[in-house]
């Protein structure tokens, strides 16, 4: 349960950094256009802060955590929020100043959404296990 809290925390106090950065960095360099800086605040309050918030009541009704898939799940969430929203801060800043990107830091953000894809399903599988036990066994 620690964990999850810990972990919204986390992501609270990143998403508010996030949206700091995004408003400082913009105004400093007078930038009026498009930047994938403006979602960054949002995936991680969302994403990071609200769904682990969310986990802490899921576990507090159905102990997730015992799931043997927990930490797979946890840790690949993990991966996949940090990875996307670290090249959504790149590729935002690197567009705030001017600079060009590459297809490399779209192919890296697609890869954080497919841990995070993988890690939802491993969520769900968890989240079933713990609801709908097999027959005769306790819920895993």
């Amino acid at each position: 349960m620690k964990k999850l809290y810990y972990s919204a925390l986390v992501y609270m106090i990143l998403g508010l950094v996030g949206g700091l950065y995004y408003r400082d960095l913009t105004k400093l360099n007078d930038f009026t256009g498009e930047t994938q800086l403006a979602v960054v605040h949002t995936h991680l309050l969302v994403l990071g802060m609200v769904f682990f918030l969310v986990m802490v009541l899921f576990e507090r009704a159905f102990q997730l955590t015992r799931s043997k898939l927990f930490g797979w799940f946890f840790w690949t969430y993990q991966a996949g929020l940090i990875l996307t929203v670290g090249m959504l801060t790149l590729h935002g800043t690197m567009t705030v100043l001017g600079n060009k990107t590459g297809p490399a830091i779209a192919g890296i953000a697609g890869l954080g959404h497919i841990l995070l894809t993988v890690a939802l399903v491993l969520f769900f599988l968890c989240l079933r296990r713990r609801l709908f036990p097999a027959k005769g066994q306790a819920p895993a």
